[in-house]
């Protein structure tokens, strides 16, 4: 079965026809997710992601065909709809709200043993959003008829049926209780419950293409749509039927994302970034997470390689890079960012062996957070870094598998076209051996703990 995935990440929208049964990328489109800075707040450009996606479909069908079409986007978005449209834009969830209105938004908050969702800088809690648009823009507020999280809004623009779905609910938005699946107390505070759209499984049928997109497409006949999943339980949804638990998923992006399967909820530190997410059959699952792929953006500029020369020089003369590159997020909020033990300028590689250090040490910090234990799977970009994988294995003393394919949010996504993964059908991918890190790894591992106890 061949399906077509629109995959909206913070940094990248993509377009993909899966092979759901061989669980392969057969063909992509991609294009960057711009954030438009005219009023009122920066916000996504949805209509230019639109237009992509239309495009890409009518390519992608004339060239592979498709059976069915299914969505994953990134957490922390809802789109409120009016008469016809947005009756105000999707919010960029990194904009900052004015101090009085997060006040007023952490005096209605419910607390963190109810929906297992910290408090977040911006946006990135949903329920802060819809509490700020309500606040700031009370007229065009009084026009939304109906809310519905991220991934269900590229399908109500396809279908025109409007859903919300428990993985975007569950993922820090303050709106949802993981534990008893079901609305929080915030819903009834904000007065939306009569305007949340219908709560769906990812893998439900949520509608058809309609017949005018059907024939921009170039569609023949009525091709289903799934109501969507949030883009890191899509890419955990392929390894819940491959092992048993305990197990970790490391889901890397602009986010890296863990989730420990079979891990404890009820030891969860909302001051350092863990929280629950709800698994796509509608589960809460310990979880934690750092701007890792920003980060490591930030600081290698997407240049340099993990050479022999360069990674020896690292970890002999204990280069370190500490928390928080991005900070105000992960286990370590409120560290300051420092290059340690560095005398003169890095060279790229350098910099890149330093910054590929640093974010398998986040990884294994969050990893701990959450009492993850079993095998670690990490797919996504970081799969592709030998050296970060080859650390959190010697970090963390367990087995890493980098999981070769080059998205795990669109396979997984793909999966919900199918009745249930097939255990047993999945190419595991490659596990790590230590071949590149010098043997004082160990060392280099206490020197950055011990500065971040100095911090």
């Amino acid at each position: 079965m061949k399906v077509a995935v629109l995959d909206v990440g913070k940094t990248n929208v993509k377009a993909v026809i899966v092979d759901a049964e061989g669980r392969r990328e057969i063909a992509a489109r991609t294009r960057p997710n711009r954030v438009l800075t005219s009023e009122p707040y920066p916000h996504f450009d949805v209509d230019g992601i639109f237009a992509f996606f239309l495009q890409s479909l009518k390519e992608l069908h004339a060239e592979h065909g498709f059976d069915a079409i299914s969505i994953t986007a990134h957490g922390a978005s809802g789109a409120l709809l009016g008469d016809g449209g947005l009756a105000l834009p999707v919010i960029d969830y990194e904009f900052r709200y004015p101090a009085e209105i997060d006040a007023a938004y952490d005096a209605i908050r419910p607390d963190f043993s109810e929906t297992f969702s910290p408090r977040l800088p911006g946006g990135l809690n949903l329920g802060a959003q819809l509490h700020y648009q309500k606040t700031a823009f009370s007229e065009a507020f009084s026009r939304v008829r109906t809310i519905v999280t991220y991934p269900q809004y590229w399908g109500w623009r396809l279908t025109g049926v409007a859903a919300t779905d428990v993985t975007s609910l569950g993922c820090h938005t303050d709106l949802w209780r993981p534990k008893e699946g079901r609305f929080s107390s915030l819903v009834d505070r904000l007065d939306i419950a009569g305007r949340l759209a219908p709560v769906g499984r990812p893998s439900d049928l949520l509608g058809h293409v309609t017949g005018e997109i059907g024939a921009r497409i170039g569609l023949a006949r009525p091709v289903p749509v799934y109501c969507g999943i949030h883009d890191s339980n899509a890419s955990l949804l392929p390894h819940l039927g491959q092992h048993e638990a305990p197990f970790a998923v490391v889901s890397t992006g602009t986010w890296v994302v863990i989730f420990a399967v079979g891990g404890d909820l009820d030891h969860l530190d909302p001051t350092r970034d863990t929280l629950a997410n709800v698994d796509a059959l509608g589960r809460a699952v310990p979880s934690a997470r750092f701007m890792g792929g920003r980060e490591f953006e930030i600081l290698t500029k997407g240049r340099g390689e993990a050479t022999p020369e360069a990674t020896l020089h690292v970890v002999e003369r204990r280069i370190l890079m500490t928390p928080s590159v991005v900070p105000g997020c992960g286990p370590f909020p409120d560290a300051v960012h420092r290059l340690v033990n560095a005398s003169g300028n890095l060279d790229e590689d350098e910099i890149y062996v330093a910054a590929s250090l640093y974010t398998a040490l986040m990884t294994q910090a969050c990893l701990d957070l959450t009492r993850a234990a079993g095998p670690i799977i990490v797919e996504g970009p970081f799969a592709r870094n030998a050296l970060y994988a080859e650390a959190l294995g010697s970090a963390t003393g367990r087995q890493v598998i980098a999981v070769s394919s080059s998205t795990g949010t669109s396979v997984g996504a793909a999966l919900l076209a199918l009745i249930s993964p097939n255990r047993g059908s999945h190419r595991e991918g490659q596990r790590t051996s230590s071949t590149r890190l010098p043997s004082d790894f160990q060392l280099y591992r206490a020197e950055w703990n011990a500065h971040l106890k100095m911090s």
